[in-house]
């Protein structure tokens, strides 16, 4: 039994829906290599930067509490003993 001619055609135009969407798959993939990507990197490395930068500051906030409590800690004994820091 030999295929009809409506069955060539279907089997035609699944193969080229097949065929299209291959090459649209591979261009979405492209564009995502090609745009999408870079664009999350630089964005990435920049937030990382930023937070670096509040990082830093933080610690050094954390650091100037901590030296400050140290210096009122010491005033405090200072005056409970009579002797200066």
């Amino acid at each position: 039994m030999s295929p009809t001619p409506d069955q060539k055609s279907f089997e035609q135009r699944l193969r080229d829906a097949g065929a299209r969407a291959e090459e649209e798959l591979l261009r979405v993939v492209r564009y995502l290599d090609e745009e999408v990507v870079p664009e999350v990197r630089a964005n990435s490395s920049s937030a990382l930067r930023a937070a670096a930068v509040r990082l830093q500051k933080l610690a050094d906030s954390m650091e100037d509490a901590k030296r400050s409590a140290g210096r009122d800690t010491a005033q405090d004994t200072a005056s409970q003993t009579g002797k200066r820091p």
